[in-house]
């Protein structure tokens, strides 16, 4: 359940974050932000523990931040956890304006037989891999197939079937509804899709690359124009996308309740990081290590590798099928979470009146349109959120309670304290080398 909790959206922007890391870098930075973050997700297991004098059975972690940092502590924890949600819930909504338009791309050029890797830089070869933003640097145009301009039913359906410009829109009749359930007990039945759509990544990822073999070329003491290198120095942006993969500190504890063995909660969170780990390092290595270069370079790996693959490959396009029906799925109870927390705290009533949900909900969409349209980069999105919300979850709140509950004690000893203020430097140092990057 941590597993299946913990793969997201996230997933599809790890090739990009070793291309951006280094092959050797990226990995090694996988597993060692794997393990850092499995320790502070194990101090927040243990915070409930190390508080003796009260009955804290029915405490969340909030209560726990409440508990040492009185009101601080609970509307602190309440904004970088609804930093988490909306920031998941933007990266949705560009991922589903990228999912609804290729999908409607492919009906498109399936019925019209038209073959779509003609407009862009691409292998000749069954298995056609594209680069996208080939020549227009991190912002490619999402306006495809400009080389049949000449046709005016092609033009149609350009100018009302746009990556940036419309369909970001069209989702709003079918999504802005569905926020407003005041139940989302419906959609929680599709959780499963979450499962189906990672194994079938899993499976998509393992098929292209026994067809596409691996392409690496290392050259230690010269730069070819198709080397792989081991180390650059944007790696702190795969810091960050990670930082938000491995979050579940928020939640963490609400899961484990469910444990029918309590004393092998501590196992069963290390199993399940392993888990989340090995996820990572095989789709991100094998999609880095089989991107054909030569004839392209590993820089075309996209920040979602799945914009690597025409939109007429069939594989793909059941990948985005699946991951677009889950997702919107997800979306709503992403939003009742939202609304849970926000208007939970502030009017003390999670459906105050239609009204206020409306107003909120169309906040939260808003600003998923105005991302989809003005800055449609998942990898940016992910580990700027990551960054933000892991600064508190992750790095600040675990450690300091733990110093402070060992000082309460008369335990704190000065390897501990430097530790953990050196986890507290690492989360700030995280957070803000993002803006520089």
């Amino acid at each position: 359940m941590i597993w299946n909790t913990m793969m997201g959206t996230s997933i599809l922007s790890i090739p990009w974050g070793i291309k951006q890391a280094g092959f050797t870098t990226g990995m090694c930075v996988i597993m060692l932000m794997g393990i850092l973050t499995l320790y502070c997700c194990y101090r927040v297991v243990k915070s409930r523990a190390m508080i003796s004098s009260v009955d804290t059975t029915t405490w969340e972690y909030p209560d726990v931040c409440r508990y040492y940092f009185g009101s601080f502590g609970q509307w602190s924890s309440l904004l970088f956890s609804l930093v988490s949600l909306i920031g998941a819930m933007i990266v949705y909504w560009v991922l589903m304006s990228n999912f609804l338009f290729n999908t409607g791309r492919f009906i498109f050029n399936f019925i019209h037989h038209i073959n779509d890797t003609d407009a862009v830089l691409s292998t000749n070869d069954s298995n056609p891999v594209i680069c996208p933003s080939a020549g227009s640097g991190d912002h490619p145009d999402n306006s495809s197939m400009i080389f049949y301009a000449n046709d005016t039913g092609l033009q149609q359906f350009e100018k009302w079937w746009n990556k940036s410009k419309t369909v970001p829109f069209y989702l709003i009749g079918l999504l802005l509804p569905l926020l407003n359930f005041k139940s989302p007990s419906f959609f929680s039945k599709f959780n499963i899709l979450g499962t189906v759509s990672v194994l079938y990544l899993i499976f998509l990822v393992t098929f292209k690359a026994i067809r596409l073999g691996f392409h690496l070329e290392f050259h230690w003491f010269m730069q070819t124009e198709y080397f792989v290198p081991e180390i650059r120095f944007q790696f702190p942006q795969l810091t960050g996308v990670l930082t938000l993969a491995f979050f579940i500190h928020n939640c963490i504890i609400t899961l484990l309740k469910n444990n029918k063995n309590q004393e092998n909660n501590v196992r069963d969170l290390s199993i399940a990081y392993m888990l989340v780990t090995l996820t990572y390092l095989y789709i991100g290595v094998l999609v880095f290590a089989s991107f054909p270069s030569p004839p392209l370079t590993k820089d075309c790996i996209e920040q979602n590798f799945l914009d690597n693959f025409p939109s007429s490959d069939i594989l793909s396009f059941i990948a985005r099928i699946f991951l677009l029906f889950q997702m919107m799925t997800v979306y709503p109870l992403l939003g009742y979470l939202a609304r849970v927390q926000l208007l939970g705290h502030v009017f003390g009533d999670i459906y105050p009146s239609i009204f206020h949900v409306l107003i909120l909900n169309l906040i939260i969409v808003g600003a998923g349109v105005i991302m989809a349209c003005f800055y449609p980069n998942i990898g940016g999105i992910i580990r700027y959120s990551g960054a933000a919300c892991g600064l508190a979850f992750v790095f600040i709140y675990p450690s300091l309670i733990y110093i402070i509950s060992l000082h309460q004690e008369d335990r704190l000893t000065w390897p501990k304290l430097i530790f953990h203020i050196f986890i507290i430097i690492l989360g700030l140092a995280n957070l803000i080398v993002q803006f520089f990057m």
